[in-house]
């Protein structure tokens, strides 16, 4: 038997796919934010988080008191991102928001983390574009390079750990860690 007669049929049809998933506008806004997150958002400026809160809030970003955004952040739709009070996004994270990324109160996203509030329905031959909402819950720690997938709830007062690949919700005051992340403690409080 040849090995081309052993073939499945193709089931992802891309040539069909939506080719601009977004209305018009939003493609401008984004155009016109990415000029200003490659240019005067990177601006190399020690704790100019106020700035960044600025540009962020022009573009319809929700940010609470003091929340603080480094400078190497990227951030595709700041219009879909919410920063609750005294929250912290750390440098070189990527907030890959296509649909809403929340962040509550006195929560923490280390280095290098990536936010996926996107993805396809690959059970579709087209593979619609799904703009699922990320709910980072108070008192989070996201520690660095973790990867926070699509829908997921991090409940308050969670820790995700180095390098956890979160593909579910994380119940609250609890420690996951590792590929797919498990739970491995319940979060020690002390004081």
């Amino acid at each position: 038997m040849d090995n081309d007669d052993a073939r499945q049929p193709i089931f992802q049809t891309l040539d069909r796919t939506a080719r601009y998933p977004y209305a018009r506008s939003e493609y401008v806004r984004r155009l016109l934010w990415n000029l200003v997150q490659a240019t005067v958002f990177r601006l190399p400026l020690p704790r100019a988080y106020a700035w960044r809160r600025f540009w962020l809030k022009l573009f319809g970003a929700k940010l609470g008191t003091a929340a603080a955004v480094a400078s190497t952040t990227k951030v595709v739709h700041p219009w879909l991102l919410t920063m609750g009070d005294w929250s912290n996004i750390s440098a070189g994270v990527v907030v890959y928001n296509l649909g809403p990324v929340t962040l509550g109160h006195h929560s923490v996203v280390s280095q290098d983390a990536y936010l996926c509030a996107g993805t396809h329905d690959y059970a579709q031959p087209t593979l619609p574009l799904l703009r699922e909402p990320i709910t980072i819950g108070d008192g989070v720690w996201i520690a660095a390079g973790a990867f926070i997938g699509p829908g997921v709830r991090v409940g308050d007062n969670s820790v995700v750990g180095a390098r956890a690949v979160v593909m579910k919700d994380v119940e609250p005051g609890v420690v996951v860690a590792g590929n797919p992340a498990k739970v491995i403690r319940s979060r020690i409080m002390k004081g």
